[in-house]
């Protein structure tokens, strides 16, 4: 897999970059703490570099970078498997850097790089077809979620947890629970209707229960 700064940082500069693979910056890790740089940042410097970066300046995408990626790992590896979230989570910033010029300051900038890192997870979710993104159906409602190991921290016990529910069952979970949304904007999102939205909400949560529960 080529390394994050390869790709990104090629299409932001057109050489060599600064930006670091994920390894290198130390995202994500069990045991990282949840707040992240963006939390030590105010709205008007994020404000100040999302400006001077949609005017093609570098060294400010990548301070929005650093001060995003963790949240965006963390979303898109909830959404699809783990072994996806680095490349997946690099397309998000090759495609932010590509429509920064979009950005009209409506909303800030991490609702909008949040929202964006939706729709590429969607979109890919399309391009893999419906097998990978398979619902639960209401005879295997809890298959494949087992007992919980023992763990250091309850979180790690709730991503494994999560990470064992199918694809397009988690992505409703993850949408609606963690993220806010609407069943009809998530029926929107994932072409079906909100009946079944609702449906693979419930059993999502059943089989979260069973995990955490015993």
């Amino acid at each position: 897999m080529p390394l994050m700064a390869s790709r990104l940082g090629a299409i932001v500069s057109g050489s060599e970059s600064s930006l670091q693979p994920f390894a290198a910056l130390g995202y994500p890790t069990a045991c990282m703490p949840r707040q992240v740089l963006e939390d030590t940042l105010t709205a008007d410097s994020i404000a100040a570099d999302t400006a001077l970066a949609a005017s093609g300046d570098p060294s400010a995408f990548e301070r929005l970078y650093r001060s995003h990626v963790a949240r965006v790992h963390t979303l898109v590896r909830r959404m699809l498997d783990g072994d996806e979230a680095d490349d997946v989570t690099q397309d998000v910033f090759i495609r932010a850097w590509q429509k920064l010029s979009t950005f009209r300051g409506e909303s800030a900038f991490g609702t909008w790089l949040h929202r964006l890192a939706v729709n590429v997870v969607l979109a890919r979710r399309k391009r893999v077809g419906a097998e990978r993104g398979r619902f639960i159906t209401e005879n295997e409602p809890l298959d494949g979620v087992t007992g919980r190991r023992e763990t250091p921290e309850l979180s790690l016990d709730f991503e494994e947890a999560l990470a064992r529910i199918p694809e397009g069952a988690r992505q409703v979970f993850v949408l609606h629970d963690v993220e806010g949304y609407r069943h009809d904007e998530i029926a929107r999102m994932l072409g079906v209707v909100p009946g079944t939205s609702k449906s693979q909400l419930h059993h999502a949560r059943m089989a979260l229960r069973r995990h955490l529960d015993r």
